[in-house]
């Protein structure tokens, strides 16, 4: 009986949003408001050596407190997780636009010295025949 009830209140966890706590991985950890690197850690260590059967079970994890037992219950996201895929894309369009910028001004730099090449080139010929044409 107590199997099954524990079965049922881990799927009804699952149907209201929140995260199974003794599986989840580290990032999925941090999706949770309140939970950063060091805490999603500090549960990894923790749940290694005790299962935990709820999210009432973090309130043992060292800096864990009620707040944050509660966006687990609820399933609150992070803030930064949501916003943090919306700055990579827009990171990296950014760099492209970048990085084009720089390819066209590395080629306007280049159409330039090569202009200056062929001027220089069209005034040594020049230099030439005239030097040709002096010692006639």
């Amino acid at each position: 009986m107590k199997k099954l009830l524990l079965v049922m209140l881990l799927l009804s966890s699952y149907l209201f949003g929140s995260i199974n706590v003794q599986t989840a991985s580290k990032s999925d950890l941090m999706t949770i408001s309140g939970i950063g690197s060091k805490k999603a850690d500090a549960i990894i260590k923790y749940r290694k050596k005790h299962r935990l059967k709820s999210a009432n079970d973090l309130l043992n994890v060292p800096g864990i407190g009620k707040n944050i037992v509660n966006n687990v219950k609820k399933g609150v996201k992070n803030k930064k997780s949501q916003a943090g895929k919306k700055a990579v894309t827009q990171n990296k369009k950014q760099m492209r636009k970048k990085m084009s910028k720089k390819s066209s001004k590395k080629s306007m730099k280049q159409i330039k010295s090569s202009k200056k090449q062929m001027k220089k080139k069209k005034s040594m010929k020049k230099k030439s025949k005239k030097q040709t044409k002096k010692k006639k």
